[in-house]
């Protein structure tokens, strides 16, 4: 990660931060949860199409050994890399996402007394924002975004 030059502020009074996912290494996956931070998270995704994606809010990192090796399979092995941003997606690969994506688990929570792990939930209604290494996600504080490291 990264502040964008030198983590001075931008124009809009927010602070940019670049994620180098491809810096961490196989297994580091993120989740962004949109929050009022000043803080803008930015990254790259949409495979060989390299989209620059960005959200407003603080960062979850989570980590383990091949927590992204699911998530690449469907969409660097499946959709061979091309991206997905407004993909009509089949019932077995949606299937497939929310599978991934729930398998993915975030510990504590600002709205929560316990620190039980919560799964993650594809949020549907922003399917059409999914994309390869930006995918939309629900919570235990509402809705993020996922990332991890694009295939470009």
């Amino acid at each position: 990660m990264t502040d964008q030059g030198s983590g001075a502020e931008a124009p809009d009074g927010r602070r940019r931060v670049f994620l180098d996912v491809t810096e961490t290494g196989s297994g580091w996956v993120f989740v962004v949860v949109a929050a009022p931070t000043g803080v803008v998270y930015q990254t790259q995704g949409g495979g060989v199409g390299c989209i620059p994606y960005e959200q407003e809010g603080y960062l979850l990192p989570l980590y383990g050994t091949g927590l992204d090796d699911g998530l690449n399979e469907l969409f660097v092995g499946e959709l061979k890399g091309w991206g997905s941003r407004r993909f009509d997606w089949p019932a077995p690969l949606l299937d497939r996402l929310r599978e991934e994506v729930a398998a993915l688990h975030v510990y504590g929570s600002a709205n929560r007394d316990d620190t039980f792990p919560s799964p993650l939930v594809l949020d549907e209604s922003r399917l059409a924002e999914t994309d390869e290494a930006w995918v939309p996600v629900l919570t235990p504080d509402g809705p993020g975004f996922l990332v991890w490291q694009n295939s470009d």
